[in-house]
């Protein structure tokens, strides 16, 4: 291989394993409660809203630390202060607290002890606590010491380390067999940036005007895609139109997760204007029309039918917040545009079977610029 190839793998190489700095050793589970209960190990209250392991599967996860199993390593990240934040193992960390009885709340407060449930090995786990004043509902005292003692392998990422590396490092972890949405993974990511901005975020969508336009179903906002729309608006509704092509939106979740690491990165600067953009427009749509501009019209039956479609989010929301952005007119009697928008020739039939996103966000950002301007 030629010799400057070589070297510029070898500069590269370099280059990247100095943005992040790693250390790791064994610990028990019991330093790492007392790390936790004495403020040195964090969990962002943000994260929490990803812990959604099953009574069944936090069983699971006792069962294997009492048979003497080995637990994947976890990942912290060290802060400036020098106390470690949680990076990956979220969800194992939280049931060995949660069995415990030390895990808080967002609010600060501690919840509930685990109640266990029977597993595959040891069905007589089934209503067992970590501690009871019933010794027939409670693990034994020499039970509660084999957990405490038992090894967790802990990755330490130092401070010094690149906040990109941290944010691509998350999101490697958590591709390998995760059951997490993109944007679960991509909220995880951005706390880690600027946890200021993620709760911006989640300011916005809970938005009363947002909330009631979109209309989403609990599974949808339980999997927050309400916070993906929130990302795609700010990443798109005022975005240069020659960066709306096939090529600069390839692989549209990694363009979204860079998108918002830049946003993450300059917040709180544009804060306001972003916010003004986003509750205006929100407003405006809840104002005329609602969750109906977000559905699909009926000619046939005159009627609006159906849920959310995200092609009316692109043309809608993102036309009205392109208009907005830029202090120019935009047509009003939303109801009557979406009535005319559905009756569109290429909206007849199946107008996104087989489509990818990026296909369908060429087409309709543009349009809905397009067919919203009262110029």
């Amino acid at each position: 291989m030629n010799s400057k190839i070589l070297d510029e793998l070898e500069s590269q190489i370099g280059e990247a394993r100095r943005s992040i700095s790693s250390d790791g050793y064994p610990m028990s589970i019991g330093e790492l409660t007392n790390l936790y209960r004495d403020k040195e190990l964090l969990i962002r209250p943000e994260f929490q809203r990803l812990f959604r392991w099953s009574e069944t599967q936090k069983s699971r996860l006792i069962e294997s630390l009492l048979l003497g199993i080995p637990l994947p390593s976890i990942f912290v990240s060290q802060t400036e202060t020098g106390t470690w934040e949680l990076v990956d193992g979220l969800q194992r960390v939280s049931t060995i607290l949660e069995l415990q009885g030390e895990l808080l709340d967002i609010n600060g407060n501690k919840l509930p002890k685990l109640n266990l449930k029977r597993t595959k090995y040891i069905p007589a786990l089934e209503g067992r606590e970590w501690e009871h004043e019933l010794s027939s509902k409670s693990l034994s005292a020499a039970q509660r010491l084999d957990i405490k003692r038992s090894k967790i392998d802990v990755k330490i990422i130092k401070r010094g380390s690149s906040p990109e590396a941290k944010f691509d490092l998350f999101q490697r972890l958590n591709s390998y067999g995760s059951n997490l949405t993109a944007q679960e993974t991509r909220s995880a990511l951005l706390v880690a940036v600027s946890g200021d901005f993620f709760s911006w975020l989640e300011e916005l969508a809970v938005y009363p005007s947002f909330v009631q336009s979109v209309g989403l179903s609990d599974r949808l906002i339980e999997e927050r895609f309400d916070l993906e729309l929130v990302v795609r608006f700010l990443v798109l509704h005022n975005r240069p139109k020659e960066k709306i092509t096939l090529t600069s939106l390839r692989d549209f979740s990694s363009v979204l997760d860079d998108e918002s690491v830049k946003l993450a990165s300059r917040h709180p600067s544009d804060a306001a204007e972003l916010s003004r953009a986003f509750k205006t427009t929100f407003d405006y749509i809840s104002d005329n029309g609602g969750e109906k501009i977000f559905r699909k019209w009926d000619e046939g039956r005159g009627e609006y039918k159906g849920a959310f479609l995200g092609t009316a989010f692109e043309v809608f929301a993102l036309g009205i917040g392109y208009h907005v952005a830029n202090g120019t007119v935009y047509k009003s009697d939303l109801l009557s545009l979406s009535k005319a928008f559905w009756n569109r020739p290429e909206m007849v039939g199946g107008f996104a079977t087989g489509r990818s996103t990026e296909r369908r966000l060429v087409q309709f950002v543009p349009m809905g610029r397009e067919f919203l301007s009262d110029a």
